[in-house]
């Protein structure tokens, strides 16, 4: 049976703004896979119109979370009032009675969303050559993944993954040399390699594109330290990037946390990206 394709008008929270498209459940992955998409799109979008595309990463240790919770419900409305399509996506977790490792699909996975996103550009009214990503907690580490890792790295298959900027929420970056990861279902000791590999520190180089980092100070899940140990190598390699600290800040926040409006520097950063000067 075909699954059910949900289209939805949500009210903007800006006052003024458009109404938010969403279609819910999408598959994007093919037969065979349970996980599913959610698009955030322009209401009325006007005819031969593109729109930048941002895929939306959740976090949840790569075990858990889900693309309908409330901090990607947050970003993908916001990016969809503000003239940007939002593809908030679930991907292969590591169930915690299974036995095969999810790595590297997890990130296969992500990048298959690149790769639907140009294939279904004409639909969606999106600019194939404008494609971003965001992601909170491990959401962000593979976003950044998604944006510092070549063809190497790529899934199986044909078209591009390659993405113009990525916004990383607090993702992990240290842990990969500090604490064994079930999404390997082995330890850092049994397997060095794949731990190496997971690493953004690994891939870093002087031809990745701009990353923006938020991490807050009350975070006790990950460290500040991973952040800047991030920013620091994209430092060493001369890549563009920026690390905004938000004081008391924990460890999940969406775009509007109560420390601070975060919707401008992040929509600043995808405009200039995205959108061009």
């Amino acid at each position: 049976m075909k699954s059910l394709l949900l289209v939805l008008f949500v009210t903007a929270a800006a006052p003024g703004a458009d109404a938010v498209r969403i279609e819910h459940d999408v598959d994007y992955l093919g037969a065979g896979r349970a996980e599913k998409a959610d698009l955030y799109l322009p209401a009325n979008p006007q005819p031969g119109q593109r729109f930048p595309a941002v895929v939306i990463i959740h976090g949840g240790g790569w075990a858990g979370g889900d693309k309908r919770a409330a901090r990607e419900i947050n970003i993908g409305t916001t990016l969809a009032q503000n003239g940007y399509v939002g593809m908030s996506i679930n991907y292969l977790l590591a169930s915690k009675d299974g036995v095969d490792p999810t790595w590297p699909q997890n990130l296969y996975d992500c990048k298959t969303a690149v790769r639907w996103l140009r294939a279904n550009a004409e639909r969606l009214q999106v600019d194939p050559e404008h494609i971003g990503a965001i992601g909170g907690s491990a959401g962000g580490h593979l976003a950044t993944m998604l944006a510092i890792t070549g063809a190497d790295l790529d899934p199986p298959g044909s078209g591009s993954c390659r993405i113009n900027c990525a916004v990383d929420l607090y993702g992990p970056v240290l842990w990969f040399t500090q604490r064994d990861i079930s999404m390997f279902r082995k330890s850092r000791t049994e397997a060095p390699e794949l731990y190496r590999q997971a690493s953004p520190l690994t891939h870093v180089d002087k031809n990745d594109p701009p990353i923006l980092i938020l991490h807050g100070t009350a975070d006790k899940t990950v460290p500040v330290a991973d952040s800047e140990a991030l920013a620091e190598a994209l430092k060493v390699a001369g890549v563009e990037h920026q690390l905004v600290i938000i004081p008391e800040a924990p460890h999940t926040f969406h775009l509007q946390p109560k420390q601070r409006d975060l919707r401008p520097l992040v929509l600043g950063f995808f405009d200039k990206h995205l959108k061009g000067k």
